[in-house]
């Protein structure tokens, strides 16, 4: 008979409200009951204190730009040099040391409450381009990476064929390319999905996959029923060059593809026109954003506002890792709206919530995860409520609390499939993470 496990939450997030005293029993990775009214811990059960909210999904993610935090703060410059930095880095990497940053990466993550995580993978081959003898090592290796650090992955694997419109890739983009659309397609077929893992696809972007073959990577995807992820509109030099390519915009040229819809997820959406808003919203395009990375490279803020009323999802990502804290990519967005327009409360806590837990998954094909609910997965994270940024409000205020004054350093336990991953504050398997960061990312610049 299956061995059931109970979950005491001192306060819990139950979608649009914050519960005192409840308990879930969990039976085979899953939530197989939620009581509330429950005043104290259960014979045997598990205490979690603070306020227990779904799992948190990372729905955007370059897990080898963990290693230019800091390094990139040097000087000035614009997305496009932070570009040329960043492609030293990905030079050096082996199935081996991706492995290694990846893991102490994604143990970052759910030090920070994160329990799904969408990598968006485009760093498939050996320097040069030749593929090694595994075509898919490198994504097998963040595969095994998020497993050893007990977090979910939906591994997007990304179609990058060109520099350009109409550009061959360069010397730094030839580890991306499989050539053409048909072989990358023909390459990702081999990942097999398993136990916490998920495979999706992305294109990389209207200027690295040429129009011809879009639909070749938007096919794939819609015959598996997988997220379809693309990085849109982030810089206004790629609308001018999209334009002068092809006369429309990139989210036209998308729609013209049939690239749009309900599984598809466009990151950024940052430069766009009230006619791309609109294409967005009336095909159920969800939208990813990633406050902290466009606002560290100079990217602009995105009509995340307009984009959802049009009927565009929203979730949330941390992309280049400037910093890991959906809590802060949260508040970010809402944030960021207030200096925009000069109003205050463009979304609610519980709204902010949702982007970071169920529509996150949902935009990685999770669907059965982000709330706390029966028969969802048993994943959530705990916030302390008696740290020095949390303090002081009562508890009904707690959604309040965690996202407008908590931190990822208020993350005190994480539980992803029942199997609790982060305990006081510590990751269980990856102890000494920091230290796990410091060396992955020394070997990488020496």
């Amino acid at each position: 008979m299956p061995l059931t496990t109970t979950y005491w939450l001192e306060h819990a997030w139950l979608g649009s409200y914050a519960e005192p005293g409840v308990a879930l029993d969990v039976t085979d990775g899953r939530i197989a009951a939620v009581r509330t009214g429950v005043d104290a811990p259960p014979p045997g059960a598990t205490v979690l204190r603070g306020f227990t909210v779904p799992g948190l999904a990372n729905a955007h993610s370059h897990a080898f730009h963990r290693a230019l935090r800091g390094t990139v703060q040097v000087g000035s410059g614009t997305f496009w040099t932070w570009r040329e930095v960043m492609y030293t880095v990905a030079q050096r990497l082996t199935p081996d040391s991706y492995f290694a940053l990846a893991r102490a990466v994604y143990a970052e993550m759910a030090l920070a409450g994160i329990t799904a995580v969408g990598e968006f993978h485009y760093l498939h081959h050996a320097p040069g381009g030749t593929p090694y003898d595994d075509p898919n090592a490198m994504g097998e290796a963040l595969i095994a990476a998020a497993r050893e650090a007990g977090v979910r992955i939906t591994l997007l694997d990304t179609a990058y064929l060109s520099a350009g419109f109409g550009a061959a890739p360069d010397h730094h983009q030839l580890r991306f390319s499989d050539g053409t659309a048909e072989k990358w397609a023909e390459r990702v077929s081999d990942l097999k999905e398993r136990d916490g893992v998920r495979v999706g696809a992305a294109i990389h972007s209207v200027r690295a996959v040429p129009a011809d073959q879009l639909s070749t990577v938007a096919r794939w995807a819609e015959e598996r029923r997988a997220p379809l992820h693309v990085h849109l509109s982030e810089q206004t030099a790629e609308n001018e060059a999209c334009h002068a390519a092809h006369g429309v915009t990139p989210t036209r040229l998308l729609a013209d593809h049939g690239v749009l819809g309900p599984r598809t997820t466009g990151v950024h959406n940052t430069h766009m026109t009230e006619a791309d808003i609109a294409l967005v919203g009336s095909t159920s395009t969800g939208t990813c954003m990633c406050p902290t990375t466009e606002r560290d490279l100079a990217d602009g803020i995105g009509p995340a506002v307009a984009l959802q009323k049009a009927g565009s999802p929203l979730s949330l990502g941390s992309d280049s890792h400037a910093v890991i804290d959906l809590l802060e990519e949260a508040r970010a967005m809402e944030l960021n709206e207030r200096l925009r327009t000069h109003i205050r409360g463009h979304w609610t806590a519980a709204a902010l919530l949702r982007a970071a837990s169920a529509d996150g998954h949902a935009a990685l094909g999770w669907n059965d995860a982000g709330t706390l609910e029966p028969g969802a997965l048993a994943d959530f994270t705990t916030i302390a409520l008696d740290t020095v940024r949390t303090a002081g409000p009562v508890p009904r205020l707690a959604p309040e609390t965690a996202v407008f004054a908590a931190s990822a350093a208020d993350v005190r336990h994480v539980v992803v499939g029942g199997r609790t991953v982060v305990r006081d504050g510590a990751h269980v398997s990856v102890p000494d993470t920091a230290g796990a960061l410091a060396a992955a990312i020394a070997a990488l610049r020496d």
